[in-house]
């Protein structure tokens, strides 16, 4: 579980095929501050550019650690099949504070960047989320774009999908790797849990008896 609150930047160094087929997934070298790892063990969970991955492998003292994502992990991702910047973010723990949304490093797809510019001090970014997501994205709501937890501040539902518009301040694009993205690029997406929820209850709503 995790909350959205991106606490470290980290690069992908290197990636290594686990396999030499599509059906086989990679392993990823990453490379971050030695200090982020001091509390980290093997099997502990990280969320990389919001998905949840395992620690597989890890030398604190040099900043590097590894997880493996599997070959459905890369289909249905953006960000993890080329070396870059990722966001990083290691997992809740009970008495942390829940700073953003509750998180859980599951992506439900991709969206596309349609703008990111500057707007007074901020910077406005556009997202296209399909169809299929665009349901649970609601104005003053919650979303997670490349496991940054932000707030929907208005959405358009067009012919594409859903296209729903962030404000970002400065110290977001400072600390997390938004401020990279063009448009035309893919964005991890995760939609708000209480939403999915929300629908599965509401869906199946107990029928009234009928009178005899």
């Amino acid at each position: 579980m995790f909350t959205g609150i991106i606490t470290a930047v980290g690069h992908i160094e290197r990636i290594e095929p686990l396999g030499n087929s599509a059906s086989h997934g990679v392993r990823l070298h990453l490379k971050v501050e030695p200090s982020y790892l001091e509390d980290v063990g093997l099997g502990d969970s990280i969320a990389i550019q919001g998905a949840c991955m395992t620690v597989t492998q890890r030398q604190a003292t040099q900043g590097v650690f590894a997880v493996e994502v599997s070959a459905e992990s890369l289909d249905k991702t953006a960000g993890l099949a080329e070396p870059g910047a990722v966001n990083l973010e290691k997992a809740l723990r009970a008495h942390d504070r829940l700073g953003g949304h509750i998180v859980t490093g599951h992506v439900d797809g991709t969206g596309q960047v349609l703008a990111f510019e500057p707007v007074g001090e901020s910077w406005l970014l556009r997202v296209r989320a399909p169809a299929h997501l665009g349901r649970y994205i609601a104005r003053k709501g919650s979303v997670t774009v490349n496991g940054v937890s932000l707030t929907v501040n208005a959405v358009q539902d067009d012919a594409q999908g859903c296209a729903f518009d962030i404000n970002l301040i400065g110290h977001t694009i400072a600390h997390t790797t938004l401020g990279q993205l063009r448009p035309g690029d893919a964005a991890n997406l995760e939609i708000d849990l209480m939403a999915r929820y929300a629908e599965r209850m509401l869906g199946e709503l107990p029928q009234a008896p009928r009178a005899s």
